[in-house]
Protein backbone atom coordinates (compact mmCIF):
# COMPACT_ATOMS: atom_id res chain seq x y z
CA UNK A 1 0.00 0.00 0.00
CA UNK A 2 3.02 2.27 0.85
CA UNK A 3 4.49 1.57 -2.56
CA UNK A 4 1.12 2.54 -4.27
CA UNK A 5 0.57 5.91 -2.34
CA UNK A 6 4.59 6.83 -3.39
CA UNK A 7 3.77 5.76 -7.02
CA UNK A 8 0.76 7.65 -6.93
CA UNK A 9 2.61 10.86 -5.41
CA UNK A 10 5.27 10.48 -7.97
CA UNK A 11 2.65 10.69 -10.48
CA UNK A 12 0.91 13.86 -9.11
CA UNK A 13 4.89 15.23 -8.82
CA UNK A 14 5.35 14.82 -11.83
CA UNK A 15 2.69 16.08 -13.70
CA UNK A 16 3.30 19.30 -11.51
CA UNK A 17 6.47 19.72 -12.14
CA UNK A 18 5.59 19.09 -16.15
CA UNK A 19 2.82 21.92 -15.91
CA UNK A 20 5.22 24.12 -14.13
CA UNK A 21 8.01 23.75 -16.20
CA UNK A 22 5.62 24.40 -19.27
CA UNK A 23 4.18 27.18 -17.80
CA UNK A 24 7.16 28.59 -17.17
CA UNK A 25 8.51 28.54 -20.24
CA UNK A 26 5.28 30.24 -21.67
CA UNK A 27 6.15 33.09 -19.63
CA UNK A 28 9.59 33.39 -20.29
CA UNK A 29 8.62 33.17 -23.84
CA UNK A 30 6.00 36.16 -23.45
CA UNK A 31 9.06 38.33 -21.75
CA UNK A 32 10.98 37.44 -25.01
CA UNK A 33 8.20 38.56 -27.11
CA UNK A 34 8.28 41.49 -25.15
CA UNK A 35 11.64 42.60 -25.30
CA UNK A 36 11.42 41.89 -29.23
CA UNK A 37 8.94 44.50 -29.34
CA UNK A 38 10.54 47.20 -27.13
CA UNK A 39 14.05 46.52 -29.22
CA UNK A 40 11.90 47.29 -32.76
CA UNK A 41 10.04 50.46 -31.29
CA UNK A 42 13.19 51.38 -30.11
CA UNK A 43 14.99 51.10 -32.86
CA UNK A 44 11.97 52.70 -35.34
CA UNK A 45 12.05 55.63 -32.76
CA UNK A 46 15.78 56.32 -33.30
CA UNK A 47 15.86 56.20 -36.90
CA UNK A 48 13.09 58.35 -36.81
CA UNK A 49 15.02 60.87 -34.69
CA UNK A 50 17.69 61.08 -36.78
CA UNK A 51 15.92 60.98 -40.19
CA UNK A 52 14.40 64.55 -38.37
CA UNK A 53 17.40 65.70 -37.33
CA UNK A 54 18.86 64.84 -40.97
CA UNK A 55 16.13 66.66 -43.14
CA UNK A 56 15.79 69.88 -40.76
CA UNK A 57 19.39 70.10 -38.78
CA UNK A 58 21.36 69.26 -42.01
CA UNK A 59 24.24 71.70 -41.08
CA UNK A 60 24.62 69.99 -37.94
CA UNK A 61 24.58 66.82 -39.21
CA UNK A 62 27.28 67.66 -41.41
CA UNK A 63 29.39 69.18 -39.13
CA UNK A 64 28.83 66.14 -36.44
CA UNK A 65 29.08 63.62 -39.25
CA UNK A 66 31.93 65.76 -41.40
CA UNK A 67 29.09 65.61 -44.16
CA UNK A 68 29.51 61.86 -44.59
CA UNK A 69 26.25 60.59 -43.59
CA UNK A 70 23.99 59.81 -45.65
CA UNK A 71 20.18 58.08 -45.27
CA UNK A 72 21.95 54.96 -47.02
CA UNK A 73 23.62 54.47 -44.19
CA UNK A 74 20.76 54.35 -41.45
CA UNK A 75 18.97 51.85 -43.28
CA UNK A 76 21.91 49.67 -44.13
CA UNK A 77 22.18 48.81 -40.08
CA UNK A 78 18.89 49.53 -39.12
CA UNK A 79 16.35 48.00 -41.57
CA UNK A 80 18.36 44.21 -41.90
CA UNK A 81 18.25 44.48 -37.43
CA UNK A 82 14.59 45.38 -37.82
CA UNK A 83 13.98 42.35 -40.03
CA UNK A 84 16.37 40.54 -38.12
CA UNK A 85 14.06 40.82 -35.05
CA UNK A 86 11.07 40.05 -36.76
CA UNK A 87 12.48 37.09 -37.79
CA UNK A 88 12.92 36.45 -34.65
CA UNK A 89 9.69 37.15 -33.20
CA UNK A 90 8.22 34.91 -35.79
CA UNK A 91 10.28 31.72 -34.58
CA UNK A 92 9.04 32.46 -30.67
CA UNK A 93 5.87 32.56 -31.61
CA UNK A 94 5.94 29.23 -33.36
CA UNK A 95 7.78 27.65 -31.02
CA UNK A 96 5.23 28.81 -28.45
CA UNK A 97 2.29 27.50 -30.44
CA UNK A 98 3.98 23.63 -30.36
CA UNK A 99 4.81 23.88 -26.51
CA UNK A 100 8.23 24.01 -27.19
CA UNK A 101 10.72 26.08 -26.11
CA UNK A 102 13.74 27.95 -28.26
CA UNK A 103 17.26 25.98 -28.08
CA UNK A 104 19.88 27.39 -25.94
CA UNK A 105 22.41 27.88 -28.74
CA UNK A 106 20.07 29.65 -31.11
CA UNK A 107 19.35 32.40 -27.64
CA UNK A 108 23.19 33.02 -27.67
CA UNK A 109 23.60 33.60 -31.82
CA UNK A 110 20.60 35.80 -31.03
CA UNK A 111 22.52 37.74 -28.51
CA UNK A 112 25.69 38.02 -30.96
CA UNK A 113 24.15 39.35 -33.33
CA UNK A 114 21.80 41.45 -31.90
CA UNK A 115 24.74 42.95 -29.75
CA UNK A 116 26.70 43.36 -32.81
CA UNK A 117 24.59 45.80 -34.56
CA UNK A 118 25.99 48.60 -32.23
CA UNK A 119 28.93 47.50 -33.45
CA UNK A 120 28.96 48.05 -37.24
CA UNK A 121 27.32 51.40 -36.48
CA UNK A 122 30.23 52.34 -34.67
CA UNK A 123 32.16 51.69 -37.12
CA UNK A 124 30.51 53.71 -39.53
CA UNK A 125 31.11 56.70 -36.88
CA UNK A 126 34.73 56.18 -36.73
CA UNK A 127 35.29 55.92 -40.47
CA UNK A 128 33.16 59.34 -40.46
CA UNK A 129 34.23 61.17 -37.35
CA UNK A 130 37.60 59.67 -36.26
CA UNK A 131 37.98 57.28 -33.55
CA UNK A 132 38.23 59.63 -30.63
CA UNK A 133 34.34 61.41 -31.16
CA UNK A 134 32.89 58.31 -32.62
CA UNK A 135 33.52 56.55 -29.10
CA UNK A 136 32.17 59.57 -27.20
CA UNK A 137 29.39 60.07 -29.18
CA UNK A 138 25.77 57.77 -28.75
CA UNK A 139 26.92 54.85 -30.55
CA UNK A 140 28.71 53.38 -27.41
CA UNK A 141 25.95 53.87 -25.24
CA UNK A 142 23.24 52.07 -27.23
CA UNK A 143 24.74 48.67 -25.99
CA UNK A 144 23.23 49.35 -22.33
CA UNK A 145 20.04 49.51 -24.80
CA UNK A 146 20.25 45.73 -25.44
CA UNK A 147 21.71 45.19 -21.63
CA UNK A 148 18.97 46.34 -20.30
CA UNK A 149 16.25 44.71 -22.11
CA UNK A 150 18.35 41.88 -21.71
CA UNK A 151 16.93 41.44 -18.26
CA UNK A 152 13.53 40.01 -20.03
CA UNK A 153 15.24 37.15 -20.87
CA UNK A 154 15.09 35.73 -17.38
CA UNK A 155 18.48 34.37 -17.76
CA UNK A 156 21.20 35.61 -15.72
CA UNK A 157 24.31 34.22 -18.26
CA UNK A 158 22.60 35.50 -21.62
CA UNK A 159 22.50 38.93 -19.91
CA UNK A 160 26.35 38.49 -18.87
CA UNK A 161 26.97 36.98 -22.35
CA UNK A 162 25.23 40.36 -23.97
CA UNK A 163 27.45 42.75 -21.22
CA UNK A 164 30.59 40.52 -22.53
CA UNK A 165 29.78 40.91 -26.36
CA UNK A 166 29.28 44.50 -25.59
CA UNK A 167 32.59 44.71 -23.86
CA UNK A 168 34.53 43.17 -25.94
CA UNK A 169 33.79 44.66 -29.38
CA UNK A 170 33.66 48.19 -28.27
CA UNK A 171 37.25 47.45 -26.42
CA UNK A 172 38.17 45.95 -29.53
CA UNK A 173 36.96 49.07 -32.02
CA UNK A 174 38.51 51.77 -29.51
CA UNK A 175 42.05 49.66 -29.49
CA UNK A 176 42.22 48.34 -32.83
CA UNK A 177 39.67 49.88 -35.63
CA UNK A 178 40.85 52.82 -36.87
CA UNK A 179 40.13 54.59 -40.29
CA UNK A 180 42.67 54.85 -42.89
CA UNK A 181 43.15 58.02 -42.73
CA UNK A 182 44.09 58.56 -38.73
CA UNK A 183 45.37 61.87 -36.98
CA UNK A 184 43.96 60.43 -33.50
CA UNK A 185 46.09 59.80 -30.82
CA UNK A 186 47.30 56.01 -29.77
CA UNK A 187 44.61 54.77 -27.19
CA UNK A 188 44.88 54.31 -23.92
CA UNK A 189 44.04 50.53 -23.06
CA UNK A 190 43.58 50.93 -19.23
CA UNK A 191 40.85 54.04 -20.50
CA UNK A 192 39.09 51.35 -22.68
CA UNK A 193 39.41 48.12 -20.42
CA UNK A 194 37.58 50.25 -17.71
CA UNK A 195 35.01 51.80 -20.02
CA UNK A 196 34.70 48.10 -21.52
CA UNK A 197 34.55 46.67 -17.40
CA UNK A 198 31.78 49.48 -16.76
CA UNK A 199 30.01 47.64 -19.78
CA UNK A 200 30.32 43.85 -18.66
CA UNK A 201 29.40 44.94 -15.25
CA UNK A 202 25.78 46.39 -16.51
CA UNK A 203 25.54 43.30 -18.38
CA UNK A 204 25.97 40.62 -14.83
CA UNK A 205 23.82 43.19 -12.86
CA UNK A 206 21.16 42.78 -15.17
CA UNK A 207 21.22 39.48 -15.81
CA UNK A 208 21.03 39.18 -11.44
CA UNK A 209 17.96 41.37 -12.06
CA UNK A 210 16.29 39.35 -14.72
CA UNK A 211 17.08 36.23 -11.84
CA UNK A 212 15.08 38.09 -9.31
CA UNK A 213 12.47 38.02 -11.94
CA UNK A 214 12.85 34.71 -13.24
CA UNK A 215 12.07 33.48 -9.22
CA UNK A 216 9.04 35.65 -8.89
CA UNK A 217 7.64 34.30 -11.91
CA UNK A 218 8.20 31.11 -10.64
CA UNK A 219 6.84 31.74 -7.02
CA UNK A 220 3.91 32.70 -9.02
CA UNK A 221 3.52 29.90 -11.37
CA UNK A 222 4.23 27.20 -8.49
CA UNK A 223 1.35 29.04 -6.43
CA UNK A 224 -1.17 29.08 -9.49
CA UNK A 225 -0.22 25.72 -10.78
CA UNK A 226 -0.12 24.42 -6.55
CA UNK A 227 -4.08 26.62 -6.41
CA UNK A 228 -5.21 25.43 -9.56
CA UNK A 229 -4.65 21.74 -8.72
CA UNK A 230 -6.43 22.15 -5.25
CA UNK A 231 -9.24 23.37 -6.96
CA UNK A 232 -9.33 20.66 -9.95
CA UNK A 233 -9.04 18.15 -6.88
CA UNK A 234 -11.40 19.37 -4.52
CA UNK A 235 -13.74 20.53 -7.00
CA UNK A 236 -14.32 16.67 -7.51
CA UNK A 237 -15.68 16.41 -3.89
CA UNK A 238 -17.72 20.10 -3.69
CA UNK A 239 -18.95 22.78 -5.99
CA UNK A 240 -15.97 24.84 -7.56
CA UNK A 241 -17.84 28.06 -6.26
CA UNK A 242 -17.38 26.47 -2.77
CA UNK A 243 -13.43 25.50 -3.57
CA UNK A 244 -12.92 29.17 -4.17
CA UNK A 245 -15.08 30.84 -0.86
CA UNK A 246 -12.71 28.18 1.08
CA UNK A 247 -9.53 29.09 -0.39
CA UNK A 248 -10.25 32.49 -0.19
CA UNK A 249 -11.60 32.46 3.70
CA UNK A 250 -9.17 29.31 4.29
CA UNK A 251 -10.26 27.73 7.95
CA UNK A 252 -13.19 30.74 8.59
CA UNK A 253 -15.86 29.61 10.71
CA UNK A 254 -17.66 32.41 10.93
CA UNK A 255 -21.19 32.09 9.16
CA UNK A 256 -24.09 34.88 7.45
CA UNK A 257 -27.55 34.93 6.90
CA UNK A 258 -28.52 34.37 3.53
CA UNK A 259 -31.24 34.20 1.58
CA UNK A 260 -31.04 31.31 -0.87
CA UNK A 261 -33.06 28.84 -3.09
CA UNK A 262 -32.35 25.32 -1.48
CA UNK A 263 -33.12 22.47 -4.32
CA UNK A 264 -33.40 18.78 -3.09
CA UNK A 265 -33.15 15.94 -6.05
CA UNK A 266 -34.09 12.70 -5.64
CA UNK A 267 -34.17 9.36 -7.66
CA UNK A 268 -37.49 7.70 -7.76
CA UNK A 269 -37.58 4.40 -7.08
CA UNK A 270 -33.65 3.76 -7.70
CA UNK A 271 -32.83 1.54 -4.87
CA UNK A 272 -35.28 -0.99 -5.97
CA UNK A 273 -33.84 -0.48 -9.59
CA UNK A 274 -29.88 -1.26 -8.65
CA UNK A 275 -31.22 -4.73 -6.96
CA UNK A 276 -31.51 -6.20 -9.91
CA UNK A 277 -28.01 -4.77 -11.48
CA UNK A 278 -24.42 -4.80 -10.77
CA UNK A 279 -23.01 -2.29 -8.55
CA UNK A 280 -20.59 -1.00 -11.37
CA UNK A 281 -24.26 -0.71 -13.78
CA UNK A 282 -25.32 1.34 -10.48
CA UNK A 283 -22.60 3.99 -10.35
CA UNK A 284 -22.58 4.49 -14.28
CA UNK A 285 -25.91 4.73 -14.66
CA UNK A 286 -25.93 7.34 -11.33
CA UNK A 287 -22.69 9.22 -12.08
CA UNK A 288 -24.42 9.89 -16.06
CA UNK A 289 -27.63 11.12 -14.51
CA UNK A 290 -25.87 13.40 -11.79
CA UNK A 291 -23.66 14.58 -15.14
CA UNK A 292 -26.15 15.88 -16.62
CA UNK A 293 -28.11 17.41 -13.93
CA UNK A 294 -25.13 19.08 -12.63
CA UNK A 295 -24.43 20.76 -15.77
CA UNK A 296 -27.45 22.38 -15.85
CA UNK A 297 -27.07 23.52 -11.98
CA UNK A 298 -23.92 25.44 -13.59
CA UNK A 299 -25.30 26.46 -16.35
CA UNK A 300 -28.19 28.24 -14.12
CA UNK A 301 -25.94 29.96 -11.33
CA UNK A 302 -26.41 26.87 -8.94
CA UNK A 303 -23.88 24.57 -6.84
CA UNK A 304 -24.11 21.14 -5.60
CA UNK A 305 -23.73 21.34 -1.67
CA UNK A 306 -23.94 17.95 -1.31
CA UNK A 307 -24.80 14.35 -2.48
CA UNK A 308 -27.27 12.39 -0.83
CA UNK A 309 -26.82 8.89 -2.07
CA UNK A 310 -28.69 8.82 -5.21
CA UNK A 311 -29.93 12.48 -4.82
CA UNK A 312 -28.58 15.85 -4.04
CA UNK A 313 -28.53 19.44 -2.10
CA UNK A 314 -28.22 22.07 -4.16
CA UNK A 315 -28.65 26.10 -3.67
CA UNK A 316 -28.86 29.01 -5.71
CA UNK A 317 -27.58 32.25 -4.18
CA UNK A 318 -25.23 31.13 -1.68
CA UNK A 319 -21.99 31.12 -1.69
CA UNK A 320 -22.47 34.05 -3.83
CA UNK A 321 -25.98 36.20 -3.55
CA UNK A 322 -27.83 36.17 -6.49
CA UNK A 323 -31.35 38.49 -6.32
CA UNK A 324 -33.27 36.11 -8.77
CA UNK A 325 -31.88 32.88 -6.90
CA UNK A 326 -35.85 31.19 -6.93
CA UNK A 327 -36.22 32.03 -10.66
CA UNK A 328 -33.00 30.26 -11.73
CA UNK A 329 -33.75 27.18 -9.41
CA UNK A 330 -37.17 26.85 -11.16
CA UNK A 331 -35.76 27.37 -14.56
CA UNK A 332 -33.20 24.70 -13.74
CA UNK A 333 -35.77 22.53 -12.23
CA UNK A 334 -37.71 22.44 -15.45
CA UNK A 335 -34.66 22.03 -17.44
CA UNK A 336 -33.83 18.83 -15.64
CA UNK A 337 -36.87 17.28 -15.83
CA UNK A 338 -36.58 18.06 -19.70
CA UNK A 339 -33.41 16.23 -19.49
CA UNK A 340 -34.12 13.40 -17.97
CA UNK A 341 -37.05 12.53 -20.18
CA UNK A 342 -34.08 12.44 -23.14
CA UNK A 343 -32.52 10.35 -20.82
CA UNK A 344 -34.69 8.18 -20.82
CA UNK A 345 -35.51 7.66 -24.28
CA UNK A 346 -32.57 6.15 -25.28
CA UNK A 347 -31.21 4.35 -21.75
CA UNK A 348 -32.00 0.55 -20.95
CA UNK A 349 -32.73 2.13 -17.30
CA UNK A 350 -34.92 5.04 -16.86
CA UNK A 351 -34.92 7.28 -13.73
CA UNK A 352 -37.61 9.40 -12.41
CA UNK A 353 -36.72 12.44 -10.56
CA UNK A 354 -38.27 14.11 -7.72
CA UNK A 355 -37.68 18.13 -7.13
CA UNK A 356 -38.39 20.19 -4.25
CA UNK A 357 -38.01 23.83 -3.78
CA UNK A 358 -38.16 26.55 -1.04
CA UNK A 359 -36.91 29.69 -0.75
CA UNK A 360 -35.82 31.43 2.14
CA UNK A 361 -32.96 32.48 4.90
CA UNK A 362 -30.21 30.24 5.84
CA UNK A 363 -27.28 29.90 7.66
CA UNK A 364 -24.48 29.51 5.22
CA UNK A 365 -20.70 29.32 6.43
CA UNK A 366 -18.13 26.18 6.72
CA UNK A 367 -18.08 23.93 9.59
CA UNK A 368 -16.73 21.69 10.91
CA UNK A 369 -13.66 21.25 12.96
CA UNK A 370 -9.90 22.88 12.69
CA UNK A 371 -8.92 19.67 10.64
CA UNK A 372 -11.67 19.53 8.95
CA UNK A 373 -13.93 22.01 7.47
CA UNK A 374 -17.42 21.93 4.67
CA UNK A 375 -19.01 24.27 3.57
CA UNK A 376 -23.23 23.88 3.90
CA UNK A 377 -26.19 25.87 4.65
CA UNK A 378 -28.59 25.13 7.73
CA UNK A 379 -32.01 25.86 9.00
CA UNK A 380 -35.47 25.49 8.60
CA UNK A 381 -35.62 26.91 4.81
CA UNK A 382 -33.40 23.53 3.84
CA UNK A 383 -35.69 21.33 6.08
CA UNK A 384 -38.73 22.76 4.11
CA UNK A 385 -37.37 21.71 0.84
CA UNK A 386 -36.55 18.18 1.43
CA UNK A 387 -39.94 17.74 3.00
CA UNK A 388 -41.20 19.30 -0.54
CA UNK A 389 -39.29 16.85 -2.10
CA UNK A 390 -40.57 13.75 -0.53
CA UNK A 391 -44.13 14.87 -0.98
CA UNK A 392 -43.39 14.17 -4.58
CA UNK A 393 -44.50 10.58 -3.81
CA UNK A 394 -47.45 11.41 -1.99
CA UNK A 395 -48.66 13.61 -5.11
CA UNK A 396 -47.13 11.20 -8.12
CA UNK A 397 -45.37 14.75 -8.87
CA UNK A 398 -41.79 15.86 -10.15
CA UNK A 399 -41.35 19.22 -8.87
CA UNK A 400 -42.94 20.83 -5.81
CA UNK A 401 -42.09 24.78 -4.67
CA UNK A 402 -43.46 26.57 -1.67
CA UNK A 403 -46.20 29.44 -1.37
CA UNK A 404 -42.40 31.91 -1.53
CA UNK A 405 -41.33 30.18 -4.37
CA UNK A 406 -44.28 30.98 -6.27
CA UNK A 407 -44.45 34.37 -5.60
CA UNK A 408 -40.89 35.04 -6.43
CA UNK A 409 -41.66 33.45 -9.62
CA UNK A 410 -44.46 35.90 -10.72
CA UNK A 411 -45.38 35.31 -14.25
CA UNK A 412 -42.95 32.78 -14.76
CA UNK A 413 -45.09 30.56 -12.72
CA UNK A 414 -48.55 30.83 -13.97
CA UNK A 415 -48.82 27.27 -14.66
CA UNK A 416 -48.73 26.49 -10.97
CA UNK A 417 -50.69 24.38 -9.48
CA UNK A 418 -52.19 24.59 -5.70
CA UNK A 419 -52.40 21.76 -3.93
CA UNK A 420 -53.63 23.52 -1.63
CA UNK A 421 -52.33 23.48 2.45
CA UNK A 422 -50.49 19.87 3.12
CA UNK A 423 -49.74 18.35 6.36
CA UNK A 424 -45.71 18.66 6.27
CA UNK A 425 -43.85 16.47 8.92
CA UNK A 426 -42.58 18.69 11.78
CA UNK A 427 -44.69 21.39 11.39
CA UNK A 428 -47.28 22.12 13.29
CA UNK A 429 -49.90 23.69 10.71
CA UNK A 430 -50.60 22.76 6.72
CA UNK A 431 -48.28 24.16 4.39
CA UNK A 432 -49.43 25.83 1.14
CA UNK A 433 -47.94 23.57 -1.79
CA UNK A 434 -47.80 24.37 -5.55
CA UNK A 435 -46.71 21.93 -8.53
CA UNK A 436 -45.07 22.78 -11.91
CA UNK A 437 -45.19 20.26 -14.60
Amino acid sequence: MAGFWSKKKDGQGSAVSAEFHQALMHEVMTTELLRIKALIATTALLMLILLTVYFFAPEAVSRVWHGNLKPAYLYSIIVPFMLFELWVHGAITRHMRQGRDLPVIRRYIGVLIETSMPTIALALHIDSMGSVAALGFVVPMTYFIFIILSTLRLDFWLSTFTGFVAASQLFYMAMFYHPAVNTDPEPDIWYHAARSLIVLICGMLAGAVGVQLRRQFEASIQAATARDRVTDLFGQHVSPQVVERLMVEGARTASDIRRVAVMFVDFRSFTAGARSRSPQDVVDRLDGAFAVLVEILDRHGGIVNKFLGDGFLALFGAPFEAADAANRAVAAAREMLVAMDSVNKTGSWPLRIGIGIHFGEVVAGNIGSPRRMFYTDTGATVNFAARLESLNKEFNSQLLISAVVRDALGSDGSDAVSLGEVAIKGYDRPMPVWQLG
